[in-house]
């Protein structure tokens, strides 16, 4: 369905999700689990995916529409499997319409203090299994000349902070790749919107990566005052999906800090330099 203005003009076209066939992973929890109620509320036909098959039925069980909600377990460091799943996904339940790549796994240590397995496996779920799967899918949408692909990033992925190199760098990277995508993949109508949340609170502290490679266990600590919760992210993530948004960054004051990075980044440098939040 397309809006135009008092003047005929079409300023943003806004998508329908009802009935459109969406995938989406890292689905068991956090903001991917609140979005799988938002697009059970628009009544969508929603593939769910994580590594946690008893999570995503626990998922599914809670929604209003759960006959349209299909439970698909999958797990983004297993590289070599993913064309694979793609295919399988497609024969299962047709072309899809969006995939909001979301899963990923986070990082709670010193560049010192981490190992060069846990960099990869940072970049191999968060960024490889990310991109494997989208140009998987790819081929499909180019057909039907019609589709979107989201991506839920971070503000971490407009500039470095501590105890997140590797995260930071796999988000960095998947800008580049997105914004790569949409470029080459417009004159065949499709979509491609980077969505950057700032502070949510949401588990992915608990389960983040030490240097070892151990999970960290503890919750993150975001500023009093500061952070959103999941169920309002998801809706201000679907308001943008709606408007087939680009780019846009989810979250409160911290945002800002996007803006101080362009405009103000000594200014930005010396306020890192002396924030720690783990």
């Amino acid at each position: 369905m397309e809006k135009t203005n008092f003047y005929g003009y079409k300023p943003f076209t806004v998508m329908d999700l009802k009935d459109k066939t969406v995938w989406l992973t890292g689905a068991s929890s956090g903001i991917g689990e609140a979005l799988v109620y938002e697009l059970d509320k628009k009544g969508a036909r929603v593939i769910i995916s994580s590594r946690q098959e008893d999570l995503l039925n626990l998922v599914k069980a809670k929604c209003k529409n759960s006959d349209k909600v299909f439970v698909f377990p999958l797990d983004l460091g297993q590289l070599d499997t993913l064309p694979d799943k793609v295919n399988e996904v497609i024969s299962q339940f047709g072309p899809i319409d969006l995939l909001i790549n979301n899963a990923g796994i986070g990082q709670r240590s010193l560049i010192k203090e981490t190992t060069h397995e846990v960099d990869r496996k940072i970049m191999d779920v968060n960024y490889f299994g990310t991109v494997i799967l989208t140009k998987a899918l790819l081929p499909v949408m180019i057909e039907r000349k019609t589709g979107q692909i989201a991506v839920i990033s971070s503000i971490a992925g407009k500039y470095g902070v501590q105890y997140r190199s590797a995260y930071c760098a796999s988000k960095h990277a998947m800008h580049g790749f997105f914004d790569s995508l949409r470029a080459e993949v417009d004159k065949y109508n499709l979509k491609v919107s980077i969505i950057c949340p700032g502070f949510i609170h949401t588990a992915i502290g608990a389960k983040a990566l030490t240097g070892s490679g151990d999970s960290f266990g503890k919750l993150s600590s975001i500023p009093n005052g500061l952070g959103m919760t999941p169920e309002v992210c998801a809706k201000k993530i679907i308001l943008a999906l709606e408007k087939e948004k680009e780019e846009v960054n989810i979250g409160g004051f911290e945002i800002n800090s996007v803006r101080l990075k362009r405009f103000f980044p000594r200014l930005l440098s010396f306020i890192l330099k002396r924030v720690r939040v783990i």
